[in-house]
């Protein structure tokens, strides 16, 4: 994509935005002018702020509930140290609530740290981020919004592994709690549980996150990485 084109892209859809008007980005081709943008280092230094700010307009025209980011942080913070608290819980309860308790507590700390380790690996390689979010009433799953500028201005192999952490941390929660599920003398059935639940993670990812969410991502950036 010509330099030209990047610029007629980015145009219309701050044209469209400044209407007040929902913009479907992937429609307008601004997908297609990022990944272009990716490609040219002087590219990323003139576009990185703009790109950063259309992605942060159509986001807030297009998402059902956001929270500011240090609110959400804490609410995740909460929540895995719930988590946390059953597992360790289990240990002082007879069973078989004890094998509930695990369970509860797997089911938070993977609903609280995948988002929670997206933004600490985030952080640690200079992505920052600006809020929380529920994208809309038929995908309930929490989202964390990236702050698109420092996402370009990233080595594309450290933008990769952003994405990655959040999925590699809660495929490993079930298998994690394992040998604590067994130390903690729950019935047998809480580590049948466990280990469907962890290996289901698995082939859903295998079957679906590739084509779209955390290892798409991955996948797209590992590209970038290796055409740099």
């Amino acid at each position: 994509m010509e330099r030209a084109e990047v610029e007629r892209i980015l145009s219309g859809a701050e044209r469209t935005l400044a209407k007040g008007e929902k913009v479907d980005l992937r429609r307008l081709g601004f997908w297609r002018a990022v990944e272009a943008v990716k490609e040219h280092r002087e590219w990323i230094e003139a576009y990185a702020d703009r790109i950063s700010a259309i992605d942060r307009e159509a986001f807030r025209h297009d998402t059902w509930i956001d929270v500011p980011l240090n609110l959400g942080l804490a609410g995740l913070a909460t929540g895995t140290l719930i988590g946390l608290a059953l597992v360790g819980g289990a240990f002082l309860t007879p069973a078989p609530v004890n094998g509930l308790m695990i369970l509860a507590g797997a089911g938070v700390l993977i609903a609280a740290t995948h988002d929670l380790t997206h933004w600490a690996v985030g952080r640690a390689v200079g992505i920052h981020f600006t809020e929380l979010f529920i994208a809309r009433p038929s995908r309930p799953q929490p989202g964390i919004k990236i702050d698109y500028a420092t996402y370009l201005r990233t080595p594309p192999r450290a933008r990769a592994w952003m994405h990655a952490s959040g999925a590699l941390v809660t495929k490993a929660v079930p298998f994690a709690l394992l040998p604590l599920a067994v130390a903690a003398r729950t019935p047998r059935w809480v580590a049948v549980i466990l280990a469907l639940l962890g290996v289901a993670q698995v082939a859903t990812d295998v079957l679906f996150s590739t084509k779209s969410s955390d290892w798409k991502r991955f996948r797209r950036e590992m590209r970038n990485a290796r055409t740099e």
